[in-house]
């Protein structure tokens, strides 16, 4: 082995870096390329026309196979099947409507009354944004084809029942 010549001074042998950058810059380029970026998935909603007189603008609903889910605050629903008014709303929390809405459409379906099973949403102005949210997720997981959603046509009486049980 060949020594330096230093005049005197020691030597400390060279080390090239560039194998170690272009290591990192393939590296960098290999998870670069090989990362999947996902997207924001995103739930069209489509509120119907105001104009009731339109006959398309009208959907006949058949009470007994309607639930109407009304989003509270504290993260509870009050839920009740058919007409407003005629049988007390069930309260209890958003993360158990999912088993309510499975119960209802079976019974629903072997009602034997033709059409589509549908889930009328109502947020509150106790509801959060989360909450609808939550709800929408979970008609889509459950496959539910006909919901509607109205926060405009809250009824005195679905309000009331509410504020009893403290929920908006």
């Amino acid at each position: 082995m060949a020594e330096l010549n230093t005049g005197g001074k020691k030597a400390t042998p060279r080390v090239d870096m560039t194998p170690m950058v272009d290591l990192m810059f393939l590296l960098v380029t290999f998870f670069i390329l090989t990362t999947v970026i996902s997207t924001p998935q995103a739930m069209d909603i489509v509120k119907p026309d105001k104009n009731d007189k339109q006959p398309e603008n009208r959907l006949e609903l058949k009470a007994s196979k309607t639930m109407t889910i009304l989003l509270g605050k504290n993260n509870k629903v009050a839920w009740y099947m058919g007409v407003a008014g005629e049988t007390a709303p069930n309260i209890g929390p958003l993360a158990t409507v999912g088993d309510d809405i499975v119960k209802n459409r079976k019974i629903a379906d072997a009602s034997g009354v033709a059409g589509d099973f549908v889930v009328l949403v109502k947020p509150t102005s106790g509801s959060t944004f989360q909450n609808f949210v939550d709800m929408m997720d979970e008609l889509e997981i459950l496959k539910v084809k006909v919901r509607q959603i109205d926060d405009d046509n809250i009824q005195d009486n679905e309000k009331q029942a509410m504020k009893e049980q403290g929920i908006l």
